[in-house]
């Protein structure tokens, strides 16, 4: 019986001496795979600077050349312009003015000047210069978040709580966006002010968006003449109120008698009247607010400037492209013959 707790002890003991080399063994495993991930990486490289330093001769050619055939491709094709315009859609003309941009562009791609030109109502040697033309959406998080408080006042209270401000941004695309922005990328540094006002026309001729504009302001000149009409009766009450008040402080006090209850509910109804007064101006700076938004279907926030702005950057560079263009084909090269030496001697074996 005495030996039993000396069995168990030394149980216990193998038991911990087990455990700690196991853990031993897996920290072991676990660094001898990091250690195999860093010879393989560190193998990789070599192989691959061995790869270079055998084919450095045709390496180095690639570009050199490419450098060279860069460098006169720059001084040869022509320079590129860009110049950009800002412009806020009214009345749901946006989807419009994303298709009217579209068809432009594949105009300026099929490289089909005549009918870019007549479109545009340039020549058509300006419209041979447009390479490109193309829209996207210019909104911050200020705007956005406008727009999401604009969104919700038109909801119902239920709606409303089911819907939150991340929910919004997952949905929101450039369609939904206040303004927007026109690229157009051309040789001609001129051609983006003379194709300016086809663009917006373009827009405004629509019969469906003139319909909408006219009933709006038809909407806003209503509103703007009973707005008006309120704060006059609001004027003619607050008058009367003041005339009442007159007369009956005129009228000689009966006694020591003195109704505050009259006066106090006087002077409620016409701060009440103030109040209603101070709203109805509110309201009318919104709807001057709107009349002035919507006093076009299509807003130029920012006209095209005069001349356009070089386009630069390295990767608008043939001096970069070129040389990273060919080193890769040399490359592809290199490699396929790499394998291909490696297939035969394989076949061998």
């Amino acid at each position: 019986m005495a030996d039993q707790p000396i069995n168990q002890n030394n149980s216990d003991e193998i038991d911990l001496g087990q455990l700690f080399q196991m853990i031993g063994r897996g920290f072991q495993k676990f660094f001898n795979f990091i250690g195999s991930i860093f010879k393989g990486i560190f193998h990789i490289l070599i192989l691959f600077l061995l790869f270079v330093q055998k084919n450095i001769i045709f390496i180095g050619a690639a570009i050199i050349i490419g450098g060279i055939g860069g460098f006169v491709l720059d001084q040869i094709i022509p320079e590129k312009y860009i110049s950009k315009m800002v412009v806020e859609p009214n009345f749901n003309s946006v989807q419009q003015l994303y298709n009217n941009i579209a068809f432009y562009n594949d105009l300026a791609e099929a490289e089909d000047s005549v009918a870019l030109a007549t479109a545009l109502n340039i020549t058509d040697h300006e419209a041979a210069s447009i390479k490109e033309i193309f829209t996207d959406s210019y909104s911050d998080e200020n705007q956005k978040i406008k727009l999401f408080d604009q969104f919700i006042r038109e909801l119902d209270t239920t709606t409303v709580k089911a819907i939150d401000y991340e929910n919004y941004l997952k949905n929101f695309n450039s369609m939904d966006a206040r303004f927007h922005q026109i690229s157009l990328i051309s040789t001609d540094n001129r051609v983006a002010k003379k194709a300016q006002p086809a663009i917006i026309n373009s827009i405004s001729v629509n019969e469906y968006f003139k319909l909408q504009k006219r009933i709006n302001d038809e909407n806003v000149a209503l509103q703007d003449t009973i707005y008006r009409n309120q704060l006059a009766e609001i004027d003619s009450l607050q008058s009367l109120y003041r005339t009442v008040l007159v007369k009956e402080a005129d009228k000689p006090m009966q006694g020591t008698n003195i109704n505050l209850a009259e006066g106090g509910e006087s002077k409620g109804r016409e701060l009440a009247l103030v109040q209603e007064k101070d709203i109805l101006k509110e309201k009318l700076v919104e709807l001057n607010e709107e009349r002035a938004n919507k006093s076009t279907i299509i807003n130029v926030i920012s006209d095209f400037p005069t001349r356009g702005v070089e386009v630069k950057g390295i990767w608008n560079s043939y001096k970069f492209k070129l040389p990273i263009l060919l080193l890769v084909l040399v490359f592809g090269v290199l490699a396929l013959l790499e394998v291909n030496k490696y297939l035969k001697t394989y076949n061998r074996k």
